[in-house]
């Protein structure tokens, strides 16, 4: 989102998808340069607005403590800031401090992501159906959700069926009844629900360009949603018979769930599971380890893609799946979160692996050491029967996953 838009209100994606290397190159020399000026040791984190068409750029805030963006940080990274920053404030330096995911790397390592994580608010506006749905400089959200993959499209749309908010890609009920004056202004005024609009847009032919006017999204982004779009219109028009698993993969390794497929060709959810089982079509799960890679890590915190290598391999230890809650919402906190991190610690004394399957970067269940293994996940079916099945654990606990 363009400024004007609180940070706990805007969709953030990491790492940064439109900056060239000269404005990053830039913005990183700024932060230091700011840093160092204000004599800041531990966490930091600065925010700025950059205009597009030029090189100029305003400081917006400095925040020298942890907070709700460092969290956020901290679990796209694997970096756990609040830990460093504790370390350097009892005199360690940053080449002092071992990284605890690779173990052989120090924390002056910046990491590197060799894949996209994509963060969406979640608003309260399904309990306050009457409120002004607007977003601007006063956050409204009361939670968030947070999605990683190997591409945008692929986070984009883990996050948007994370949100459990009743759809699984980016159809809006009611956004096809919106005659095209009132969806011109749902896009010019931002709002909890201007992707879907975006999306809604596309489909009606609108222009990548003439939806940048309106709403100041980078076209980047307009374009990968109108990518999105393309593939719906595609399913929508393949018959089951037709649907081959060149299609399917496409479709699947762009984030789209079997829900979805299914509803855009008109057939049953377990049809498009059966397909894709017998063709083989199964996600793998590939690790965060802070260094994209380079350097051999043994972290237990996993995201599913639809690749080839398999890196949450099998153990022989027996285990048990905590359903995590999902974002924090109007009467779901982190009450439940509570419940779950210590239903884990009980897990671990009685002999058991214990593993977590959550969204939500705010909570100590996603802490990649809070548990023998992290599945950074959507809590639908079809994403945690995935995880079930490349574990097979003795039992699965899900009275601690909320109430939806």
């Amino acid at each position: 989102d363009p400024m004007g838009v609180h940070t706990g209100d805007s969709i953030v994606i990491a790492p940064s998808q439109t900056l060239s290397d000269k404005e990053y190159q830039m913005l990183r020399t700024a932060s230091i340069n700011i840093i160092r000026s204000l004599g800041i040791e531990g966490g930091c984190n600065i925010q700025f607005a950059l205009d597009p068409n030029s090189m100029r750029y305003f400081v917006i805030e400095v925040n020298p403590r942890v907070s709700r963006s460092s969290a956020l940080a901290s679990k796209a990274t694997g970096y756990p800031i609040a830990r460093v920053a504790a370390k350097i404030a009892i005199g360690l330096r940053l080449d002092e401090i071992p990284n605890a995911v690779t173990g052989k790397t120090k924390a002056c390592f910046e990491p590197a992501l060799d894949y996209v994580v994509v963060k969406i608010p979640r608003w309260p506006f399904d309990k306050f159906t009457t409120a002004d749905r607007a977003i601007g400089t006063q956050m409204k959200a009361t939670g968030e959700v947070m999605a990683i993959d190997r591409t945008f499209e692929g986070a984009l749309l883990k996050a948007v069926r994370s949100l459990e908010i009743g759809t699984y890609g980016l159809i809006l009920r009611g956004a096809s009844q919106k005659s095209d004056m009132e969806l011109e202004e749902l896009l010019r005024v931002p709002n909890d629900e201007r992707l879907f609009y975006i999306a809604e847009a596309l489909r009606r032919g609108m222009l990548v360009r003439e939806i940048y006017q309106l709403t100041n999204v980078d076209p980047w982004f307009i374009e990968k949603i109108r990518g999105i779009v393309k593939m719906e219109e595609r399913l929508r028009q393949t018959a089951l018979d037709d649907l081959n698993p060149a299609l399917l993969l496409k479709a699947k390794r762009m984030g789209f769930c079997d829900k979805y497929i299914a509803d855009l060709m008109g057939v049953g959810e377990e049809e498009i599971r059966a397909k894709r089982r017998a063709w083989q079509i199964q996600p793998v799960y590939k690790m965060v380890d802070t260094c994209a890679a380079e350097f051999e890590a043994s972290t237990p915190y996993y995201y599913s893609t639809y690749e080839r290598e398999n890196e949450a391999g099998h153990t022989k230890r027996k285990k048990v799946v905590v359903i995590g809650s999902g974002p924090i919402r109007i009467g779901q906190g982190i009450e439940f979160d509570y419940c779950s991190v210590h239903a884990v610690w009980a897990l671990q004394e009685c002999g058991y692996e214990a593993i977590i399957v959550n969204n939500n970067p705010e909570t100590v269940s996603t802490d990649f050491d809070t548990s023998d293994r992290l599945y950074f996940e959507p809590l639908t079916v079809e994403d945690v029967l995935h995880v079930i099945e490349n574990e097979s654990p003795e039992g699965v606990i899900v009275q601690f996953g909320g109430q939806t």
